[in-house]
Order: structure tokens, then sequence, then C-alpha cells
């Protein structure tokens, strides 16, 4: 076991911290805590002298009391997948990590109203088969559903590749219970379709974060579970090509189209030829390939294949779930592959959708001219404007040195071209630690000072998620 680290927080305020935890509620183990302190991606790692483990919003509730008596940070944290270490406490052991794993029951599922109420630590998952053994379906899906929570969902304002459909979660979010910076408890959880009274508080926590306060629980919007899906890989010649097929399918389909997502030939490239268990899924190459899904009440190869007829260059529909899962996978397995041919500079942007096939050429091209030996693979979301626009290294021995030498200067040029295209600089992985410089930068001075009142407001004593997003 490790040494038992130095902290600033005083012994008076941990003792205080643990006592609202109760029995079972925290650990001060360093080997327990450790694996909660670096993030996902492994950029950003922190210190904290104790793990709060709630077991009930009443347990959260003294915890926030006891951290506002005595100035002691909380740093929530779900199921620590996020990519800007939004969940990773400071380095200087100044805060004290808050899980909500325990919290992990589905309250309710009310099939007629079409909602479901789950608490903070439930994994994507069981949202998923809560709401299809009633006979629906929560539209919402990402990567990381095994582990990531509805609490960091929320907090996060998650996307996934159902977003050009159904949208974020802030569109999926029907009402939030939650603990505000002063240990008072906020019930927004009615779930009422029509409440004009005043400021929509539940979805001011919506993507804040952690930093107005700790989500406990959320009602979440579900859908009717589509009795029939289609799914199609396309290739095309270039991504105003691809958007062309897009705008086909959302007419001809009357707006059932699920999943829209664009790749490169070079992403295909890099999954095919990292990674065992693929092959190609037309017979010739295509510069530009879409994976497409539909859903809906009625039958739909047949409305897919006519349009894939007059819009794509070739198409393949699965004739199978196992074909369509295998479909998938080529996608999902993107960002594996990407990471085994070696290290890149991400990027979470998003565009106008109109924009975005001029975009994902023109940036692309630009980078690549101003960082010689640069490598752009620019794939994701085409129907709701985000892009994943990586940075490859040349291949070499020498890409790690590469990219710690450009990454300085690469990320803000990209940055620079995403605004000027009108986009954001996070499209879905929200800031955290890791775009806070930039946002500053770049951001919208008035809604910046907007949310920094907001922030001043709520959390005057700066205890919550301390160092993220704009606190």
């Amino acid at each position: 076991m490790n040494a038992p680290m130095t902290t600033p927080i005083a012994p008076a305020a941990l003792a205080a911290l643990q006592a609202a935890a109760g029995p079972g509620g925290w650990t001060d183990d360093p080997d327990l805590i450790a694996p909660r302190l670096t993030d996902w991606r492994g950029r950003f790692t922190g210190a904290a002298p104790l793990l709060l483990r709630p077991g009930s919003v009443a347990a959260v509730s003294a915890i926030v009391r006891a951290a506002a008596a005595h100035g002691v940070p909380l740093v929530p944290q779900g199921g620590n997948t996020g990519l800007v270490g939004g969940a990773t406490p400071p380095a200087d052991g100044s805060a004290v990590l808050i899980a909500l794993d325990r919290l992990a029951a589905i309250r309710s599922v009310d099939a007629a109203g079409q909602t479901l109420v789950a608490e903070a630590g439930v994994v994507l998952t069981a949202v998923h088969a809560a709401a299809a053994a009633v006979g629906c379906a929560f539209p919402l899906s990402l990567g990381a559903k095994g582990s990531a929570t509805i609490g960091g969902l929320a907090s996060t304002n998650a996307g996934g590749v159902q977003v050009l459909r159904h949208g974020t979660m802030r569109a999926l979010v029907a009402g939030i219970e939650a603990v505000l910076p002063d240990g008072r408890v906020l019930d927004r959880l009615a779930g009422l379709p029509k409440d004009n009274t005043g400021y929509d508080l539940a979805q001011l926590l919506v993507g804040a974060e952690g930093t107005l306060g700790i989500i406990t629980a959320v009602r979440l919007k579900l859908v009717p579970a589509p009795r029939h899906r289609a799914v199609a890989w396309a290739g095309v010649a270039d991504p105003q090509a691809a958007l062309a097929l897009l705008v086909a399918l959302r007419s001809a389909s009357g707006g059932q189209v699920e999943s829209f997502e664009l790749v490169p030939a070079a992403g295909l490239d890099l999954v095919l030829r990292h990674l065992d268990g693929h092959r190609a899924p037309l017979a010739g190459p295509h510069a530009w390939h879409v994976l497409i899904e539909l859903a809906g009440p009625q039958p739909l190869d047949d409305l897919l294949a006519d349009v894939l007829a007059a819009h794509a260059d070739d198409a393949v529909i699965a004739a199978s779930g196992a074909q369509a899962a295998a479909l998938w996978r080529l996608r999902e397995d993107l960002p594996l592959a990407e990471r085994r041919d070696g290290p890149a500079i991400h990027h979470d942007i998003s565009v106008p959708v109109p924009v975005l096939p001029d975009f994902a050429i023109s940036a692309a091209a630009r980078i690549e001219a101003e960082f010689p030996g640069a490598r752009v693979l620019a794939f994701g979301h085409l129907g709701d404007g985000n892009l994943h626009f990586n940075v490859r290294a040349p291949a070499g021995p020498d890409a790690a040195a590469w990219i710690a030498r450009v990454r300085p200067a690469i990320t803000p040029r990209v940055h620079d071209l995403v605004v000027a295209a009108g986009g954001s600089i996070s499209a879905e992985h929200g800031i955290g630690q890791l775009k806070r410089a930039e946002l500053v930068r770049l951001g919208d001075p008035v809604r910046l000072a907007a949310q920094r009142a907001i922030k001043q407001a709520l959390d005057p004593a700066g205890i919550m998620n301390p160092g993220k997003l704009i606190g």
C-alpha cells in the first residue's frame, strides 16, 4: 500500500466529510483512490486524500453542507470516461472526489408518459435495458455505454451517434434532482411537458460539468422502440455527395434517419490494417464512406435501397442484425485503430451542417500545408455537424516527438479555423481542464460573463469542481 498523501485539507474537515458520508461511504486508501485520479486519455493526473461514495441523496446533501462549511472543493465523478479531464481532481490534493456509483437505482419507468427516472450512478446500458423492457428506447448511445453513468452524461451534455434525430443529452432530459453548492436539494424531477414558470434550472445543470451542483437523479425522455431498422454502408465521392445523400434520405423517410456517420478512406484503411475480424464492406475503393441507420415502424430497406441507388456510388444494406453490427464495428473501432497506428492530436469540433463538407476538405488541406508531415483524419457525425478532426503524426519512430513539438501550435490553429467557420471548439466532449484556455481565448465575451455570473451566484465559495469549464 502506498504511504498516505500529504494534503492541504485540515483533518477536521476530512473527518466532517467522512461523518457526512456515513459508514461504507468513504475511503482514504490510496490504492483504491488511485484508479480515479487519471482521466481516460491519461493526459491529466490529480491527487485526492479522500474518496466519498454516498449511498443516498441525503448523504450527498450532508457532504456538500460539510464541504461548504469547511471550504473543501468537491470533484464529482461518474464513470470517468470523459475526454477533457473534467472529472480529475487538482494535482495539489486540495479537493475531495465524490463518486455517485452507489446511487444506482432506476426509480421508475413510465411507459405511458415515455420517461424513466434513473439515479446518477446508473450506467447507460442499464437504462437501455429498462426502457426496452416496456417497449421503449432511450435514444442515446456511445462507445462507453457500459461504464458511462447518467449523472456524468447529463453533466457533460453527452452526444453520441443518434444526435441527428434525437438531440444531445440536453434534449433528452425531462427533469433533474441535484444538490446545490449550499447543500440544498433541487427537485425538478416531475418532468411536466409544460411548465412555464421561469428559468429552467434543470437544464442549467446539464452541461455544467459539476460546476453548479451535483446531479443525483435524472428523468429521461424515452421514445417508442422502433419495430424496424435498416443499416447500410455506402461509398461516395466526397463529403458534398454525402450531404446530398443525407438530405435525400431525410426527405424520403420523413425524418427517420437515426445515424449518418462520415468516414474517409484513410479511416477505413486503418481499421482493416490494424484490427482483426473486419473486412471491406464494398468491392472497390472509395474516397469517402458513410454509415447509415434508419429506424421506424415500417420496413425501410426498399426505401433505403432506392435512395442509395440514386445518390451513392456503391452500397451494401445489412441483411441481418449480425451484418448490421459488423458495419457498426467498422465505425466504432476507428478510434482504436487510429491509436494503434500512432499518436495524434484530437479535436472534437462542430461547424454548421451546410459548411461541414467544404470544411472537412479545406481545413485538412490548410493544416497539412502549414504543418509539413501532418496527416488529418476527419470523421464523425455529418448530420449534426460534429467532426473528430484528428491530426496524425508522420509515420516513423519520431511520431511522439513531432506531436509534442507541434501540439501547442496545431490546436489553436484548428480552433481558429473552426471559429471562422461559425463553429464550436467543443461539440460533445465538453471543456473540462483541456479547453479552458481556448474557451477564454475564443469564447463570446458576453456569454462568458453571463456564465461566470451564474457560477458566482450559485457557488460563491467555488467549491464545485474547481478548475473546470469556467471555475
